[in-house]
């Protein structure tokens, strides 16, 4: 999913990137993922900075606010709905640095994001990344 840009990515252009890999994540776990709002903001908000403890904005890169999947019970009222915020200067930031291609550091943020929604914490999420990056012998 290259894409190049001759100007930063602006919020338009990163919900295009979003959707497009959201349509990338396979039928059955998009089809447990559909009700999912994803949104993309240039910053997390002061809440979410100090409900994360967050000592810069550029720190946070997406964000899951929902229920996680299969924890809610049928007799359950949601409270909210499920959402991923991507937050769009913390992400250019971040390419900037690593010079990774923006459209794959995108997928990797939004599939994490849609990670949480499964119930994985961040550790599981690495020790799964871990082990898919691990060459076999």
């Amino acid at each position: 999913m290259t894409r190049s840009f001759s100007r930063p990515p602006d919020l338009g252009d990163i919900e295009s990137l979003a959707k497009l890999a959201y349509d990338e994540i396979p039928e059955m776990l998009r089809e447990k993922a559909k009700e999912i709002i994803i949104k993309v903001e240039d910053f997390p908000d002061r809440e979410t900075q100090r409900e994360l403890g967050l000592q810069s904005p550029f720190e946070l890169m997406g964000v899951y606010r929902g229920v996680p999947f299969g924890t809610l019970s049928v007799t359950d009222t949601p409270q909210d709905i499920d959402l991923i915020i991507l937050y769009r200067r913390p992400l250019l930031d971040y390419w900037c640095e690593t010079q990774e291609d923006f459209a794959d550091l995108v997928r990797h943020v939004l599939i994490h994001e849609i990670g949480h929604h499964f119930g994985f914490s961040d550790e599981e999420m690495e020790r799964i990344e871990a082990a898919a990056e691990r060459p076999l012998l």
